[in-house]
């Protein structure tokens, strides 16, 4: 019904001149923060933390980025609504932006650690961690009629995530005293606030006119493949490798306050219901992103920067007051390498073998650890073929539209079925990880 996308009314209203104006001031203010700072030295004085922080975070949402540009730009074209194309046009232009800005920042610390050379490198690479988020995009935004793609894009990522890898890091950076950062972050989130509310207007159309069931499992489907990357993303970023004295808030304290309850506000006010694995949600903000931190570790040969296990005694401290019971469940986890490597068996510190992943969400199957620990196999045969999942919401995704995710292989099925030659090697260059590309301890284990 034509007549019915003409009602779109988009929530902020901006016209192309006004636009301009305010992406120059906005580029001026951080590039002047870098100019101003660019002579302090900080990234040579800065700890192993915030290193291993800023290489993870640019070297996934650099790339990210130029994904949401390409995004909404078959919105531009595609859209059915005039507003929604042209809200589109101008979030076209944005994610362009934040590709640019942040790649031209991260850039800069390649004189000082050629690991800053992932932050475009990763997006071309079949390591482990790309292919995971690649499937996530390409699901959420790339595979989908316009439409479709804004909901899933627009809600159930920019509007419900990026506060918490951008506000939260922001706060942190400004406490680190990266200025440059934080600045660049805060003039990013900025864009995301406005053009996240693409969404909303097409949930209310779609309720309106008998949409509501389509609607709902498109936000259901794209909020929880984005939390399963933002919960790795932000997570281990917010809990692990900020440093002690610029932690304030956890990330399931964040998740709280600035995700789940105003995403529950901005459903219930465009007509939608709360995700049916809302439970499983809040549980798996106690636990998942810990058990990837604890496999991101062990596993820290296949990734390109130098991770750290951040769990000195102050820092255990800090977690068990966070999340009461960590001790007796990850921290278990992490007396064991602790113990390895006080015995000097360096060698049992790291796993041997490519992790076990998911086959929709591509990330690790882990659950809480110690007496918590209470494995549920989830699984689904379809086209002569045995899938794996981590979670029911992950199972149940998958099992929605196996016709869509039956094609898709993950590491470890490119293992399995020859793809990946035998041999230790062969998977590191498969994975475009030369020797010196192989993440080591961040601390050298002190």
């Amino acid at each position: 019904d034509l007549e019915a996308w003409e009602t779109f009314d988009e929530p902020y209203k901006i016209g192309f001149r006004e636009y301009v104006r305010m992406q120059r001031d906005k580029d001026i203010a951080a590039y002047s923060v870098k100019a101003a700072l660019a002579r302090s030295k900080f990234f040579e004085n800065t700890s192993p933390h915030w290193k291993a922080l800023l290489a993870m975070h640019f070297s996934t949402v650099c790339w990210a980025e130029f994904h949401s540009a390409s995004g909404f730009a078959r919105q531009t074209r595609f859209g059915r609504a005039p507003g929604m194309r042209n809200m589109a046009t101008f979030g076209t232009l944005d994610e362009i932006r934040h590709g640019q800005i942040q790649i031209y920042f991260a850039y800069e610390f390649l004189k000082h650690d050629a690991v800053f050379d992932w932050c475009h490198k990763s997006s071309k690479s079949e390591n482990w961690i790309p292919i995971s988020v690649r499937a996530a995009l390409d699901d959420c935004i790339h595979t989908r009629d316009a439409v479709s793609a804004a909901i899933m894009l627009n809600m159930g990522l920019e509007q419900s995530f990026t506060n918490l890898q951008f506000v939260a890091l922001s706060a942190d950076a400004a406490r680190c005293g990266d200025h440059t950062f934080a600045t660049m972050l805060q003039s990013v989130q900025t864009d995301e606030a406005r053009h996240a509310q693409i969404a909303e207007p097409l949930v209310k159309l779609m309720v309106e006119h008998g949409k509501k069931d389509y609607a709902q499992k498109l936000v259901d489907i794209a909020f929880w493949r984005m939390w399963k990357q933002f919960s790795v993303l932000s997570g281990v970023c917010m809990d692990y490798y900020t440093p002690m004295e610029a932690r304030e808030s956890s990330a399931k304290e964040f998740m709280e306050e600035w995700v789940l309850g105003q995403f529950a506000r901005t459903l219930e006010s465009i007509g939608l219901d709360l995700p049916w694995y809302w439970d499983d949600l809040k549980a798996e903000t106690e636990t998942f992103h810990h058990a990837q931190q604890v496999g991101l570790y062990v596993y820290r040969p296949l990734q390109w920067w130098r991770p750290i296990a951040a769990v000195s005694p102050d820092e255990r401290d800090w977690l068990e007051t966070k999340y009461p019971g960590w001790k007796e469940t990850f921290g278990r986890c992490w007396d064991v390498v602790i113990n390895n490597v006080r015995d000097g068996k360096f060698d049992e510190t790291y796993m041997h073998a490519p992790p076990v992943v998911c086959n929709t969400c591509g990330l690790e199957v882990a659950g809480a650890a110690g007496d918590k620990w209470k494995p549920k196999h989830f699984s689904s045969t379809y086209g002569n073929r045995r899938y794996h999942f981590c979670s029911e919401p992950c199972s149940w995704i998958f099992n929605e539209d196996p016709e869509r995710y039956k094609g898709h292989k993950s590491i470890i099925d490119r293992v399995f079925d020859g793809t990946i030659p035998e041999g230790d090697e062969a998977f590191f260059q498969y994975m475009g990880q030369s020797p010196e590309e192989r993440g080591v301890d961040g601390y050298d284990y002190q």
